[in-house]
């Protein structure tokens, strides 16, 4: 094991009441640099034409990577134990960076 293996598992993780409250989010927005992932997390409401933006996070290429990989082993995970995740009126796309094949050249 690694110094920076050692330092990570020794790592305390503090939440504070008011952030363990947590922001509902039913919409997210991405956008990229060359340096940087910004994920700003809103709230659409029905009957309302603008959408609050709530929380926004900004990642380094490499940790937005690693989220990526997180979400998809925690997805795979929840539908084992619950089923899959249905989203309506969507098509079947894939979270990779490429959908699935049209056969198109």
């Amino acid at each position: 094991m690694n110094e920076k293996d050692q330092k990570q598992q020794g790592l305390q993780i503090e939440l504070t009441p008011d952030v363990a409250q947590g922001e509902y989010a039913n919409f997210a927005i991405i956008t990229h640099s060359s340096s940087d992932f910004v994920l700003d997390f809103a709230r659409v409401l029905p009957g309302v034409p603008k959408a609050a933006v709530k929380s926004r996070v900004i990642l380094a290429p490499e940790h937005a990577k690693r989220l990526l990989a997180a979400l998809q082993e925690n997805i795979m995970r929840y539908e084992r134990e619950y089923g899959q995740i249905k989203i309506p009126n969507q098509e079947p796309r894939t979270i990779a960076p490429f959908g699935p094949s049209k056969g198109e050249a």
